[in-house]
């Protein structure tokens, strides 16, 4: 199951909520036995309605529902299960519990049209929006997202690494499809786990994961034994484009790719080689100068954020700002403040309620 393609709940198509509604719509009550996300495996009886698609792609398809018991919107990811092997998202999503990571509420199995096709169904928070989605509302009003915004939106996807790579977890596939957020309260939650698995050292990992713009360099190298740092240079991707209001990375190609990072880092040193990949240093590259981080911006953008991104995208993996290292950057120090709000007057969502184990 190594390698195998996800994709947030919504398509990047802006018409993905325009979808055919497949049977079950109309107000249809659909009853099956589920297993919660979370504790014991007691199945229970679950009944849901007003079930519509809201995303589909290579994964599977999502449907948006409405639990009949509680009446919440919940989103419900349906995937073909191989019956030759355990479902790794599955596996991840019920290990995981934090207020910036989308809950796996159940799961059920489903039967499909042909004869011994099985679908697994994850039944999760509904969260109304994604930060994709957001920043090319701004982009297309010819504004850009409120710096107030991309503090909270990335504080919180911070924390959300935090916790995941605390549990061993490596997400890779951040990008601002899989942040979803709701519009109101600006909480976000990190979703789509069906990349991410539990990494350990010795083990080797495909390279050919996350998606293309925001793939840590030591993955265009080749490396199969990388570490959770693919997701904090994601990360810093995202942080750019938001900042940029595009991606700062946009390679045609795996080659174009790094030759898209090389112009903004410079061409990397043989010691950063080494550390992407050991078998590329005999590799040679044109020389390029980097880049000034103060020029890759606009003139406005925040020393701050310009400072907190340097320290993401980052030639050499462990060097690379840690999640909690992220968190207490200058960048968020307005986040701090007491009297801090969202554009509309709101009080931020909770941002410091951390456990003992500083997630």
């Amino acid at each position: 199951m190594e390698g195998v393609k996800g994709s947030g709940y919504f398509s990047s198509n802006e018409n993905s909520c325009l979808l055919p509604c497949f049977p079950g719509d109309s107000g249809k009550v659909t009853t099956v036995v589920a297993t919660p996300g979370q504790g014991p495996d007691r199945p229970q009886e679950v009944s849901y309605t007003d079930i519509k698609v809201i995303g589909n792609g290579s994964f599977g398809v999502v449907y948006q529902a409405r639990l009949i018991d509680s009446q919440e919107m919940v989103a419900i990811k349906k995937v073909l299960q191989d019956k030759r092997f355990k479902n790794r998202e599955l596996q991840i999503m019920r290990k995981l519990d934090h207020c910036n990571i989308v809950r796996l509420r159940y799961f059920f199995y489903s039967s499909g049209e042909k004869k011994d096709e099985v679908y697994l169904n994850l039944v999760l928070d509904f969260v109304p929006e994604t930060v994709y989605r957001v920043a090319r509302h701004f982009n297309k009003a010819k504004s850009i997202i409120p710096i107030i915004y991309v503090k909270v939106y990335m504080y919180q996807l911070f924390r959300s690494l935090a916790y995941i790579h605390s549990q061993g977890v490596c997400h890779r596939d951040i990008k601002p499809q899989n942040l979803l957020v709701d519009p109101e309260t600006a909480i976000l939650k990190l979703c789509d786990f069906g990349s991410a698995k539990q990494l350990i050292r010795g083990e080797p990992n495909v390279s050919y994961i996350c998606s293309r713009y925001y793939r840590a360099p030591e993955l265009i190298f080749g490396a199969t034994d990388y570490t959770a740092n693919i997701d904090i240079w994601s990360a810093g991707c995202v942080l750019a484009e938001l900042l940029l209001g595009q991606p700062i990375f946009p390679g045609d190609s795996g080659v174009d790719q790094l030759v898209e990072i090389i112009k903004v880092l410079g061409t990397p040193t043989r010691e950063q080689i080494r550390e992407m990949n050991p078998n590329y240093t005999e590799f040679k590259f044109p020389q390029i100068k980097a880049h000034p981080w103060t020029k890759v911006f606009k003139p406005r953008t925040p020393p701050e954020a310009i400072a907190l991104c340097s320290r993401l995208l980052e030639y050499t993996p462990v060097t690379r700002f840690s999640p909690l290292e992220a968190c207490a950057h200058a960048f968020f120090d307005e986040l701090r403040q007491p009297n801090a709000r969202l554009p509309s007057g709101r009080e931020l969502p909770l941002l410091f309620n951390f456990s003992t184990t500083g997630q």
